[in-house]
């Protein structure tokens, strides 16, 4: 199949990289020399992808065909370090800022995603409630007796004493 120039020079540095990886060389100073953004699970995957195809580049194009990804590196660099700067803020507010700043919207699951990469995401759940103005709000009803003797109200059948029902 004919591809696209720069699809076919694209696949083309991944193979490099790939055999430069196998190699021996380290991953970050490929991904440098190169141009390309790989961490180690995408590394794994383009590497079965390679092997399985029997080193051909071809099984390296990406299916993007020259289009570019809506979050380049500028987007991404300024959204790690405003989640960075404030943990709280969570990825619908960071979506609407990213469209308000540069022109692109984005789902806030694919926001997560790349925070998730980054290890930069909250625990799952519902952010929890503003602090109130500085009241103590007591968990639970203050007792102030002893409860040594909580449940002699009501004895078992087998014990003696004035409870007797009469059947005897």
């Amino acid at each position: 199949m004919e591809y696209p120039q720069a699809v076919a020079e694209k696949a083309k540095r991944l193979e490099q990289l790939l055999q430069r990886v196998a190699a021996g060389k380290s991953l970050a100073e490929m991904n440098e020399a190169l141009g390309i953004n790989l961490d180690e699970k995408q590394l794994a995957q383009a590497q079965a992808k390679y092997e399985a195809s029997g080193g051909q580049w071809e099984s390296l194009v990406d299916g993007r065909y020259g289009h570019a990804q809506k979050i380049h590196s500028e987007i991404r660099e300024w959204l790690y370090s405003r989640k960075e700067k404030d943990p709280a803020v969570r990825a619908p507010q960071l979506a609407r800022e990213i469209k308000a700043k540069f022109k692109v919207a984005v789902d806030p699951g694919h926001l997560n995603y790349l925070l998730r990469k980054r290890g930069l995401t909250a625990r799952p759940g519902h952010p929890g409630k503003p602090e109130s103005g500085g009241e103590v709000v007591a968990a639970g009803p203050e007792v102030s007796e002893s409860l040594d003797n909580a449940g002699l109200f009501f004895p078992g059948r087998g014990e003696a004493g004035d409870g007797s029902d009469g059947d005897d």
